[in-house]
């Protein structure tokens, strides 16, 4: 079982995401994080030959997949821009305001993991990278070999959400005036030898590599962009589906939802009623989790969580 995970590409929640997006033959969709194509291809099913699709990835090898899809599906194209940028883009398109739904499926692939050469992954040994898109920004090497140690602990803390993240700091610059590091199996290990308390079935590491990802490509940063981005893009009645990974993100949709369906807060004195505050969205159903069967067929699945909103009239 381990290995069919490792040698195939899963999307994540794929049926319940498709099914939030209440995909119309006609409808002009967009897949924020292409990846290897399993969403777009599930939304390519259900629409016609007048829908349309637009995918977003930062990841030269998900461009490369989208690229071949593209030249067989006239219906789909594939942009290499962040989806936090998808507003400048769908601009340029003439599309803004124009989209019927949008899904972004946040975090790391599991193609990304797999590739021991991208350096996302403490599991194995490569080249300490991490970044999405390998052309651009700094590599976690060059980050963690000239960093503070505050603003390492800072970064473990906040992105990692990694209590120890002070004595990893701590261990991290030690060693690294011994010898930088270069690959993701010595910082692994430092990292572990740090940690006190390791977590059942988790490995010591898992907090700090998680936050120093997020960190490097400005992952927070951009989905703060990309909500905002993807709520002025929709048509009135368009679908916003989003798949998170972790609690920081899932605490950032959850959050930007709920107050986007309640609308700007207004003091208590105010004659104003409810149906006269301004909102943007309506709140589709409840926080969707992967099955049991998808789980027993997916394990990195275990940690998702669906959230669906609809861009108010």
């Amino acid at each position: 079982m381990t290995m069919q995970v490792e040698l195939t590409h899963t999307s994540v929640l794929l049926d319940e995401a498709v099914e939030g997006l209440a995909v119309r033959p006609d409808g002009l969709y967009v897949d924020g994080t292409f990846g290897r194509g399993g969403h777009s291809r599930a939304v390519l099913e259900r629409l016609g030959p007048g829908g349309r699709l637009i995918g977003f990835d930062k990841d030269p090898q998900a461009i490369a997949e989208g690229s071949r899809l593209a030249a067989e599906d006239g219906r789909f194209v594939v942009v290499q821009r962040s989806f936090a940028e998808m507003a400048d883009e769908l601009r340029l398109r003439e599309l803004a305001g124009k989209v019927d739904g949008i899904l972004l499926d946040l975090g790391v692939s599991s193609p990304q993991l797999d590739d021991a050469g991208r350096g996302f992954s403490f599991m194995q040994d490569g080249p300490l990278d991490m970044r999405m898109d390998p052309d651009r920004g700094q590599s976690a090497a060059e980050w963690i070999n000239s960093a503070g140690e505050s603003e390492i602990a800072d970064v473990l803390y906040t992105y990692g959400e990694e209590r120890f993240s002070r004595r990893m700091a701590r261990a991290i610059v030690e060693r690294r005036e011994q010898q930088p590091f270069t690959r993701t199996a010595d910082l692994a290990d430092v990292i572990k030898q740090a940690n006190p308390a390791w977590e059942k079935h988790k490995h010591p590491a898992t907090r700090a590599f998680q936050g120093i990802r997020i960190y490097i490509n400005r992952e927070l940063e951009d989905l703060a962009a990309g909500l905002e981005a993807a709520v002025a893009m929709l048509s009135p009645g368009g679908r916003l589906a989003v798949i998170s990974f972790h609690s920081l993100e899932d605490r950032m949709v959850k959050q930007f939802m709920r107050r986007e369906a309640k609308g700007a807060p207004v003091p208590r004195d105010l004659p104003i009623r409810q149906d006269q505050i301004a909102t943007r969205l309506k709140l589709i159903g409840k926080a969707i989790k992967p099955s049991a069967t998808e789980l027993t067929a997916n394990p990195r699945a275990r940690s998702a969580v669906l959230r669906v909103a609809e861009r108010h009239l």
